[in-house]
């Protein structure tokens, strides 16, 4: 019987959850199912790619065997063509950690979409849903402009958001764009001062007086080149078990565009656009790594914003020892839910 079907003692589970986090190709899964053979935990995944139907090979699902073994939730939850917001999976998330602290486990959070990880944390800004019809004008004018041209219209209303964006961030573009249409106002002047959400940190039901944090873990890499290594071998490995037929056979849907966040996944976002303009594989193979690259940077950059964090050095050894390493510092739980000084 696998590890994850015992339960705690009929009292509840020590803490409320771990959560796991690190960059993109840093071990997160490896290390999560090795804490899986030796806790009663049940997965819940903080990956926004991993929510989509048919994305398996571009997103390094968890496998099938894998998920039979631990129980694992919020992965094949929507259809790429629909969202799925952080807002929605924090929701998600502290209904999902309550239900299994019921059934005697422990939560596990995996994953580094990082802006899940906030949303839950700490929670989000109180800003206005999305704008159909805005978002469709804004697409029109940067169809006849170029996003370039948008980037430069954000900088004049918004220059602190501009600042942070690349010109062809047309996602982030957009939503800055359409946040000031909506209110009026800049969208670096509402980060921050709006009303927030509960974290789960108070949210999550029938917790033990006095303990209300997540044993926050991130598995960061000390040597940058590590992990370029890494990525450049997962894409290969994702390339050879027909990442480019995964793709064909999603846009052989017809029901698909390039600008639905699905398809703006990493990896995915570089493949489509491969198959518009027909790249040979090795110009899809370098961008593809590089876009993952920069991913795992801004990753790494909004770890550092999370002083809670328990840090672990990705490359400092198996999943086995790293799983060991997080084991040693639960058992002085709740002393491990501050980081040492």
């Amino acid at each position: 019987m696998p590890a994850a079907a015992a339960t705690f003692p009929a009292q509840a589970p020590p803490l409320p959850a771990i959560a796991l986090t690190g960059p993109t190709a840093s071990g997160k899964s490896a290390v999560a199912l090795a804490l899986a053979r030796a806790l009663p935990v049940e997965i819940i995944s903080v990956d926004s790619a991993l929510v989509y139907c048919g994305m398996d090979i571009g997103t390094a699902k968890p496998a099938l065997a894998e998920r039979a073994a631990t129980p694992h939730h919020l992965i094949d939850i929507r259809d790429p063509l629909q969202a799925y917001s952080a807002a929605e999976f924090a929701r998600d998330a502290q209904r999902l950690m309550a239900e299994i602290r019921q059934r005697g486990r422990l939560p596990l959070l995996t994953g580094g979409t990082m802006l899940y990880l906030k949303a839950l944390l700490q929670g989000l800004d109180d800003l206005p849903a999305a704008n159909a019809a805005l978002r469709q004008q804004l697409e029109q004018q940067a169809a006849a402009l170029g996003w370039p041209a948008m980037h430069a219209r954000l900088a004049q209303i918004d220059p602190a958001t501009a600042a942070r964006l690349s010109p062809g961030d047309s996602q982030r573009i957009q939503r800055a764009l359409e946040v000031w249409h909506l209110t009026g106002q800049p969208l670096s002047a509402l980060h921050g001062s709006a009303q927030r959400a509960a974290p789960a940190a108070t949210a999550v039901a029938a917790l033990p007086p006095g303990e209300t944090g997540i044993a926050l873990f991130a598995l960061e890499p000390a040597d940058r080149a590590w992990l370029h290594a890494r990525i450049a071998r997962r894409f290969d490995a994702m390339l050879a078990h027909g990442f480019l037929q995964e793709m064909q056979a999603l846009r052989t849907r017809g029901d698909l565009h390039a600008d639905l966040p699905a398809m703006r996944c990493v990896g995915y976002r570089q493949a489509w656009q491969a198959l518009d303009e027909n790249w040979p594989p090795a110009t899809l193979r370098e961008r593809a790594i590089a876009a993952t690259r920069q991913l795992a940077k801004r990753q790494i950059t909004w770890l550092r914003g999370m002083p809670q964090r328990h840090r672990l050095p990705a490359e400092g050894g198996s999943p086995a020892q790293l799983a060991g390493a997080i084991l040693k510092q639960l058992e002085q739980w709740p002393a491990a839910a501050a980081p040492p000084a």
